[in-house]
Parts: structure tokens; sequence; C-alpha cells
């Protein structure tokens, strides 16, 4: 037999079996059962429009203002264990090692109690969403100063050699020459990382939300104890994929560009 036929039977018959077990799925699912349970119109109609004014439009301003802390801390990060002061590679180092390691969940919990605790008579900037941004940034930050600082590490040595012999200085060539070039290698990565932020907000609830600056998986869990029905879930997480799969598509056109870059 021809390699070429027999790859031809091979993809054949892995066709039919995805098939098989779809007609299998199709036509053992109760789904008139499961409609009743997760998709009724009148509990998903009475979430609007507060589902899209209030706990969509603060899920995205906290995925933004964590994503901002934490991108601009992480650069911190990354360029101090790229550093030749040992102290703030120990400290940068530890930072991430520790950071990466914790639950962003007991982040939020330390953050929201733990610095009251610790500064009673000072306050996070901006009540909830000051915590959130801090805690949500402070876990970011560890996962982006090395994804920083790997893409720094891929420009040549010779940009920064180039620089120098131009007569700039190494911060100088560090931030016109290497940066914008290390951030066009990261970006990708970046935007996986703001898709994981934006998930990570449901874990907001930590800190006591109010009406105000409630966030999607809590709000759909309000909803959900009101109606006793499970079909706010499923409009939140038809919500979450309107933030994330057009970010989901935005990082397969940027890997597509990087690669035809490199070619």
């Amino acid at each position: 037999m021809r390699l070429t036929t027999r790859r031809r039977l091979t993809r054949g018959a892995a066709y039919a079996v995805f098939l098989a077990v779809l007609l299998v799925i199709v036509l053992a699912a109760d789904w008139g059962r499961l409609a009743d349970s997760f998709f009724q119109r009148d509990v998903a109609q009475s979430m609007f429009p507060e589902a899209v004014t209030t706990a969509l439009r603060n899920t995205v301003i906290y995925t933004v203002l964590a994503f901002a802390f934490g991108l601009v801390f992480g650069l911190l990060l990354a360029l101090a264990r790229l550093s030749s002061v040992a102290p703030y590679r120990w400290f940068a180092t530890a930072y991430v090692e520790v950071f990466r390691g914790l639950p962003a969940l007991l982040v939020l919990f330390l953050v929201g109690y733990g610095i009251p605790l610790a500064f009673p008579d000072r306050e996070i900037p901006g009540g909830v969403y000051g915590s959130v941004t801090v805690g949500l940034g402070a876990t970011a930050a560890a996962y982006t100063a090395e994804t920083l600082r790997a893409g720094i590490q891929a420009v040549p040595r010779g940009q920064t050699e180039a620089a120098r012999s131009l007569g700039m200085s190494a911060p100088r060539a560090m931030v016109w020459i290497v940066l914008p070039q290390a951030l066009r290698i990261v970006l990708p990565p970046l935007t996986n990382e703001f898709v994981s932020l934006t998930k990570d907000t449901s874990l907001v609830y930590v800190l006591g939300v109010t009406a105000g600056t409630i966030e999607l998986t809590k709000y759909a869990g309000d909803v959900l104890n009101q109606r006793v029905n499970p079909t706010p879930l499923v409009v939140a997480g038809l919500l979450y994929l309107v933030i994330t799969l057009p970010l989901s598509q935005v990082v397969r056109m940027l890997e597509r560009r990087s690669a035809r870059a490199v070619r």
C-alpha cells in the first residue's frame, strides 16, 4: 500500500471516529431538558441591560487597569532581573518566583484586607478598583516580567552594540532600540496574558463588591440565586467570549505576522 493511500485512510478513519462520537453525543443528550435548565429566554432577558452596562463594563475596566499595572511593574521587574546590581536581581527573582506560585485569589485577598491592616491610616486609592488593580496586577507582573525578559534577551546583541557605537548610553539604547523590538516579539504572549486577566476578574467577589462595582461572574451568580436557574452563567460565559474571542483572533494574526517577518 502506498504511503499516500495509508495517509488518506488514516485521515478518513479519524474523521469517521470524530463524526461517530459527535453523533452519539447529539442523539444521547436530552436537549429539551438542557434548554429548560440553561437557556431560559426570560431569565436571560431580565439580565439586560445591567449585564452589559455594569457587569461587563466593570470586567473590562478591571482587566485594563490590572494589565496596565502588570505591564509597567513587569517591565521594571524584567529590567531588574537583567540588571548588573545584585540586590535588584535578587528582589526581582524572588518576587517572580513567589507571585507565580501564589493563587490570584489569595493575592487579591491579601491586598484587599492585608494592606488596610498594615497601614490603617492609608487606603488604596480607588476603592475596589484600586485593590483589583494592585491585586491582579501584582500577579500579572510576575508573568509579564518573564515574558518581557525573554523578549529583551531575544533581541540580537548587535543591536545594542550598534546603538552604543553611535554614542547612545546603555539606558537610552534600551529604551529606544531594544524595548521596541522586544515588545514586538512578545506581543502575542502579552495578549494571552490580557485574556487570562479577563477571566481572573471573576475572583473580584472576594473583595466584597457592591452593585456599582460588580463584575460578570458575581452578577451572574446573584441572578442565579434569585431565579434559581443556571441560565445567567451561560449569559456570563457568552459575554466573556465577547471579550476574549476577538483578542484570540488578534493573537493569531500577530503570530502569523511574526512568522512572516522571521521568514
